[in-house]
């Protein structure tokens, strides 16, 4: 049993209590809202940096427990208050983990304006935690995807995933369905292995994890084959679990994707083409403005061809024969004339001064002070008359 002492320290009452609210929230009590706000109102009057992890601890699930129950609104103001007081007390772990709770907070409710506010005007602290880490950049890359900052998106979610842990295979699944959605987005196809969240044990992809990808795996071949028909197919079948994992938005995004392929594929396939059979190719509504579509994905560089207004085709580009223009020599010059430019700059890196008289070297022996000076002139004079010819 714990001596009186023991019992005196406010980390023995906040382990306690730490345990308690842990038990609550594996059995799913609702007890456990009542339990988290009685240990932080308990643990306020405290400021003991001995006291931050166990303190942050009870604040992320403080917020679990509200989400878990249907009341995360209510948690925002506690929250905000728990960060300031964080701010206020120089504690680094409780800092970020409040800002991080109030960014899921905020994209819990699709708030992504809210959240870029607070992350933008709230301060960092300098030691921060790996994993805390890898959900601020998680955040981060929802709320760029969201704002159309694609690059910038993918850059968050890819370093998160490689940062995250290997135990948090949740979490990895969660990074792996962002950053497909991203790279559709940027026009890119990701492969099937890519669609497996790796892992640095070697472990393989459980049942449960597949079937929580497969989804995604439908999209990015519905957009790697231009089919618009399939899209929507996979769109609809999907459409609750895009909802549940708050990309649905993205999703609506890729439509513009899927025909811009479609139609890549058909200038690829023929010389021209009627617009209306373009349409039924790609499967496109009657309402939608054929013409309009394929002149804004030759703009967008998207697809190589020409457009016929009149005769209502679309001509694609036949490619021509590279050399019988002038590239092939245009690229033989930029390397020839690389190469001369480094010979030039290792000759002139290797100048030496002209020789003198034979004789005793300047600054040797046998010379008087007055007869060094000179030679130190006439030397110095010979190198600015080099350094002027060489400008010439």
């Amino acid at each position: 049993p714990p001596t009186p002492a023991q019992r005196a320290l406010p980390e023995t009452e906040a382990y306690a209590h730490l345990l308690c609210v842990i038990r609550l929230t594996d059995d799913g009590s609702a007890a456990v809202l009542t339990a988290t706000a009685n240990a932080l109102g308990s643990l306020d009057r405290f400021n003991r940096r001995a006291l931050d992890p166990l303190h942050a601890r009870l604040v992320f699930y403080f917020s679990l427990a509200h989400e878990r129950h249907g009341t995360l609104s209510d948690a925002r103001g506690t929250l905000l208050k728990l960060h300031r007081v964080a701010t206020t007390r120089r504690d680094d772990i409780g800092q970020e983990t409040t800002l991080n709770l109030l960014l899921r907070n905020y994209l819990h409710y699709s708030e992504y304006d809210q959240a870029e506010k607070l992350r933008s005007k709230a301060q960092l602290p300098s030691s921060r935690s790996n994993q805390q880490q890898c959900r601020h950049l998680y955040y981060l890359g929802r709320i760029r995807a969201v704002q159309l900052e694609y690059s910038e998106a993918k850059a968050c979610l890819t370093q998160a995933h490689r940062k995250a842990p290997a135990a948090a295979r949740g979490f990895a699944v969660e990074l792996v369905k962002w950053i497909t959605v991203v790279r559709l987005l940027l026009g890119e196809i990701p492969e099937k292995r890519d669609l497996v969240p790796s892992s640095a044990t070697g472990a393989k992809a459980t049942k449960r994890e597949r079937e929580a990808l497969a989804p995604y795996m439908d999209l990015a071949q519905a957009v790697r084959l231009g089919d618009l028909d399939g899209f929507k197919h996979v769109a609809e079948t999907h459409s609750a679990a895009f909802v549940d994992d708050k990309t649905n938005l993205l999703v609506q995004r890729l439509r513009r994707n899927v025909i811009r392929v479609g139609l890549k594929r058909v200038s690829l396939a023929y010389s021209s083409i009627a617009l209306s059979d373009v349409a039924a190719k790609l499967g496109l509504a009657p309402g939608d403005d054929v013409e309009r579509i394929v002149a804004k994905a030759i703009r967008d560089g998207g697809v190589e061809a020409s457009l016929d207004h009149e005769a209502q085709l679309l001509v694609g580009e036949t490619p021509g024969d590279a050399y019988a223009t002038r590239e092939p020599q245009a690229a033989f010059h930029a390397r020839i004339a690389f190469c001369l430019d480094a010979h030039n700059e290792a000759v002139k890196a290797m100048r030496y001064p002209p020789k003198t008289e034979s004789g005793p070297k300047p600054g040797g022996p046998g010379r008087s002070a007055k007869d060094r000076a000179a030679a130190e002139e006439e030397l110095a004079t010979h190198i600015m008359e080099d350094d002027e010819m060489d400008e010439f």
